[in-house]
């Protein structure tokens, strides 16, 4: 198998991340690797947002307000865990899926082509060195923090990237069996 495929048996998600995240020539060369996700019709159903410094900061009280707008709680202790998620990692680049009407690509190839284009982006970022974890849950769906972060109607957040430096490496994590997930059909 060639080196990519190794490149892909060895992959993990990394946790604990820290300065420095990558520099403007890294993040160029992964966006341009995410580029190539495939995308019927070439419609780029696809955008990001690059969060760092005093944006992080930012986005930490972005989902704390979109929380106590969707749930109308406002236990300071479960806002101050939402908003430290923003600080899990010195740069966030937010996915975002943005379809287009087409008569041939139904908006559900469109919002993959965004998904596929995240773990390009992941996988790039890896491959120049850095840790990368791809988070998304709740608060990526709350209409608050998709106004906050300039969404408009139809698109939707297809995660957040946290990515840095390594600070410390996790246990690998085990695979499943092939034959858990995958059949010959017809049987």
């Amino acid at each position: 198998m060639s080196s990519v495929t190794d490149f892909l048996l060895n992959r993990a998600s990394e946790p604990r991340l820290e300065a420095p995240a990558p520099d403007a020539a890294t993040l160029d060369r992964a966006f341009a690797c995410a580029s190539r996700a495939p995308d019927h019709a070439l419609l780029r159903p696809w955008r990001y947002l690059v969060i760092e410094g005093d944006g992080l900061k930012a986005l930490g009280e972005l989902l704390a307000a979109g929380y106590s707008d969707m749930r109308g709680k406002t236990d300071e202790k479960k806002l101050e865990i939402i908003r430290n998620k923003a600080q899990r990692s010195p740069m966030i680049i937010v996915g975002i899926a943005s379809p287009k009407k087409h008569h041939k690509v139904p908006e559900v190839e469109q919002i993959l082509s965004a998904g596929a284009g995240m773990g390009f982006l992941g996988l790039a970022l890896q491959d120049a060195g850095y840790g990368v974890m791809w988070r998304s849950g709740e608060l990526s769906h709350y209409p608050m923090v998709h106004k906050g972060l300039g969404l408009v109607e139809g698109e939707s957040v297809t995660g957040f990237l946290y990515t840095g430096t390594v600070s410390s490496t996790k246990p690998a994590v085990p695979r499943p069996a092939l034959a858990e997930f995958v059949a010959r059909w017809p049987a």
